[in-house]
């Protein structure tokens, strides 16, 4: 199998293309590699034409989205596995090709495909041809601690969705012989029509008006669901959240959204994570970073100070002499990567604040007034004081 090829490439714009560039390409590429302008080609040409006319469509898909194209230029084609419609792999789902292109290329704009072209991926069409329903996508989200985060965990999801039927098992109807072919399609699900196209004559293609799709009508429809074969009902998703996820990230739970009527296939449920504030630690990607308050005679003499980490609490040495705004390093004490995102563990940096005191009693000026004059105390900032005070204006 060759390699999938890099969106942007597929497209033939750049990185920092707009919405507009971005659907101008799309539809030259379109216009260009339809298969109804290789209907008199070779076989090798008309896979080559429905090759690349999915190719540009999967690229389109998900670089005119701007949650997916972020998601794309932050994890390429891994994306897939994050959940949110990513990039590792093209599904119109129950969607018919023509519904898409016409959002595309305007309301008017439709083709037949007949036999000579499968559509892309995900089987929105039955053996029989007629289309196969698809539920809803259900979107929620869930809120997590960094302690969570820190180590994964499993959340239950309270959604409303709709659910088959029990009465009529999600058919319409009780009697399978109260199913019928429905006479306007012939059972195809869509209705076509002769029409001019940018090729010559074509097909407009829409969906039946009477079986709305399905390919069969009811004549005795369930009295609980009235011949929809579906009911809403509230229930309770456990969804798996894996550790290292950030605010915004998207899990897709597949078939746990809205089920589709007459036995169509079911939606997702999408989890978007809300990371909850942490009372004392701040979070950039995977590192964490903490400030802690000491005095000047800690700062002189040096401490031991304890730090709270996700995993407990750390003992951390404050050297004699520290300045404020020292920066320390705890390796491993962040948060870990997403698997199969990035590798090992972030790190937690502390960063230590002296505290001058307001006031002085009289024993105390005194003391200190005499240590004034002394070498000790006389400002020197070296090159090593430099470079620290250069790295905490980076980090914090």
């Amino acid at each position: 199998m060759a390699a999938k090829r890099d969106y942007y490439e597929v497209l033939g714009v750049d990185k920092k293309a707009s919405a507009d560039e971005i659907k101008s390409a799309y539809r030259k590429l379109a216009l260009k590699w339809h298969p109804d302008r290789w209907v008199n080609g070779t076989d090798a040409e008309k896979k080559t034409a429905e090759d690349n006319f999915k190719e540009a469509a999967e690229a389109y898909s998900i670089l005119s989205d701007p949650d997916k194209r972020a998601k794309y230029d932050q994890f390429g084609f891994a994306a897939d596995q994050m959940g949110g419609g990513g990039a590792g792999g093209f599904d119109f789902g129950g969607m018919d090709i023509n519904d898409f292109l016409r959002n595309i290329f305007g309301g008017g704009f439709g083709f037949d495909f007949g036999g000579g072209f499968s559509g892309f991926g995900g089987g929105s069409s039955s053996e029989s041809g007629t289309r196969v329903a698809r539920g809803r996508d259900i979107r929620t989200s869930v809120k997590l601690t960094l302690e969570e985060i820190a180590t994964g965990c499993d959340k239950d999801v309270s959604i409303e969705r709709a659910r088959p039927c029990p009465d009529c098992g999600g058919k319409g109807t009780k009697n399978s012989s109260d199913i019928k072919t429905c006479p306007t399609c012939n059972g195809q699900g869509r209705v076509r029509q002769q029409a001019r196209s940018l090729f010559g004559m074509g097909y407009t293609i829409s969906t039946c008006p009477q079986c709305q799709g399905a390919g069969t009508i009811i004549t005795n429809p369930c009295r609980r669901c009235n011949g929809t074969g579906l009911e809403r009902r509230r229930e309770t998703v456990r969804v798996h959240i894996p550790a290292g996820v950030e605010d915004g990230m998207q899990i897709t739970v597949r078939g746990e959204g809205h089920a589709a009527a007459h036995g169509g296939v079911s939606g997702d449920l999408l989890v978007v994570i809300a990371q909850q504030p942490h009372p004392q630690l701040q979070r950039d990607g995977n590192n964490l970073f903490y400030t802690t308050t000491i005095s000047v005679m800690d700062a002189l003499l040096g401490t031991e100070v304890s730090i709270p980490c996700l995993d407990g609490s750390y003992k951390v040495k404050v050297e004699p002499g520290t300045q404020s705004g020292t920066v320390v390093k705890l390796r491993g004490k962040g948060l870990p990567s997403v698997q199969g995102y990035g590798r090992g563990t972030g790190d937690m940096y502390v960063k230590f604040q002296v505290w001058v005191p307001h006031k002085l009693s009289r024993e105390e000026r005194e003391t200190f007034e005499r240590m004034r004059f002394s070498s000790s105390f006389k400002p020197d900032l070296t090159r090593e004081d430099k470079n620290t005070f250069d790295k905490v204006k980076n980090i914090f």
